[in-house]
Parts: C-alpha cells; structure tokens; sequence
C-alpha cells in the first residue's frame, strides 16, 4: 500500500524511543560518572537525530513551495509529525532515560588509572583521519551494487521489489561493520591509543560520506544534470543527505557497540593479582 513503509518506519522510530532513552542514559552514567548532566543527555538523544532530519526535510519543503510543486507537503501534515515526535517519540526518550540512570552503570573490566596516559606518536596510516577512511571504504563497498537499484527505484521510478536480499545485505553491513571496526580498534590499541570510542564510532560511519558522493556520481551519470534545476538538484541533495545521516547513525553505533564488547572482553580476561 502506498506510504505504508513510511507509516511503518515512523512508528518503528517512536517506539525505539524507549531504547533509546535507556541505552544513552547507561552509556553516559557509565562514561561520565555520576555527575552527569541527564537532562542534556535526554534532549540531544531525543531532539538531535529528528530535528537534523526534520529541518532538512522543512528546507526541502519550503523549496518546493517556492516552486510552487504539487508534491509539497501541507503544513498540516508538518505539524502533525511535530505533534507525534514531541508527544510521542520524546516522552518515551525521556522514560528510557530516566530507566536508564536508575540501574547501576557497568563497571570496567579492570581497574583504571585516574591520571591519563601519554598518547606515543602514531604512524600516518594510525592517525584519526586515514584510519576512520580507510575503515569506511568495506562497508560501503557492502551496500554499493543494492544503493544502485534503491536510488534508481527513487530517481528514476522504477519498481524495487528485493527487500528479502536487502535483508540479507543489512545483515552482510552490520557484521562488516562490527568486523573492520574491531580489527582498526586493535590496532589502535596496539599502538598504545586508548581513545577507541569517538574512533570506532567513525571509523564504520565514516562509510556514509562515500555514499554521499557515490550519489553525487550518480546524479552525474545516470540522471540528465542538464534538465536539472536548482530545485531539483536541492531535492536530490537534501534526500541524500538525510540518508546518508541514517546511514552514518547505523553503521556508527554498530561498531561502537561492537568496539565496546570486545575492549571489554580482552581487557576482562586480563589475571590481575
């Protein structure tokens, strides 16, 4: 039926409210301690995701008002998804969190020293920037034949009817996401770097900017640039963008979490008398 995916992921997204809200609540009571600003940590959890999508979309919308194009959305229908992400969505956020900093933060594997230690100098290939690259190029390479066949279904309407091999390449994307992060996470702790979270949350997202600029090619190649105008070009842009974000969020907490799991399995089989 026509806009039932959509129906289906905006209910999905209210419901892993809740989640949500306890999963950040726990990170944060764990990462920061007790004093930790929970009410900062609700909002951006509730308010940071949706409202970077939402504004984009509202940019979007407002371009397609000045067009003056039937395919607008009524500021009804705005205001309607308004009413259900702050009465809805944020409520359960906030449920979760407040869950969340309830329950006791789990304890490191180990004990930990309080002064920091000197980071040594890394080699070019260990550093922030090419290693977060370098781990990005596997999981894109996963979803790149199936990001053909969803743009074109997209751009240039045509029917996309493989959602069970689609299935499996979320699959294929998660475990290799999970997998390259682990292994950069390894060697960056062999080199003596014990900053593997904001890493490993980069070093998977890192695949969302290839697909931005893989939509950009195909902008080039596959649809007519020159009967492109600005509208359009805004259009295709602004959607990618907001896809590319989801992205970014996926395959980015896929190898945190992954990261965060095997840290705390090496590091608990270490014998400390």
């Amino acid at each position: 039926n026509r806009g039932s995916l959509l129906l289906a992921i905006l209910g999905l997204f209210v419901l892993m409210g809740l989640p949500a809200g306890f999963v950040s609540a726990v990170f944060c009571k764990m990462f920061k301690g007790a004093g930790t600003d929970r009410v900062r940590n609700t909002v951006l959890t509730a308010v940071l995701f949706p409202g970077v999508v939402f504004f984009i979309f509202f940019v979007l919308n407002c371009v397609l008002w000045g067009d003056r194009s039937t395919g607008a959305v009524p500021f009804g229908t705005l205001l309607a998804l308004l009413c259900f992400w702050f009465g809805m969505s944020l409520p359960l956020v906030f449920l979760g969190s407040y869950l969340g900093f309830r329950i006791n933060a789990p304890e490191p594997p180990v004990r930990t020293n309080p002064i920091p230690r000197q980071v040594p100098d890394q080699v070019w290939y260990m550093k922030s920037v090419p290693s977060v690259l370098m781990g990005g190029v596997l999981p894109f390479g996963v979803v790149f034949v199936e990001l053909f066949f969803i743009l074109s279904s997209i751009w240039q309407h045509r029917f996309y009817y493989l959602f069970g091999f689609m299935a499996l390449v979320l699959v294929i994307l998660v475990v290799t996401c999970a997998e390259i992060t682990i292994v950069m996470c390894y060697f960056q702790l062999c080199s003596e770097d014990y900053h593997w979270w904001w890493r490993a949350y980069m070093t998977s997202g890192a695949s969302a900017l290839y697909l931005f600029f893989y939509a950009g090619y195909y902008l080039l190649t596959r649809i007519h640039i020159a009967k492109a105008t600005l509208a359009s070009a805004s259009i295709f842009f602004g959607y990618i963008a907001i896809l590319s974000y989801g992205f970014f969020v996926l395959t980015g907490f896929t190898g945190f979490i992954s990261c965060f799991f095997f840290v705390r399995t090496i590091y608990g089989s270490i014998k400390v008398d």
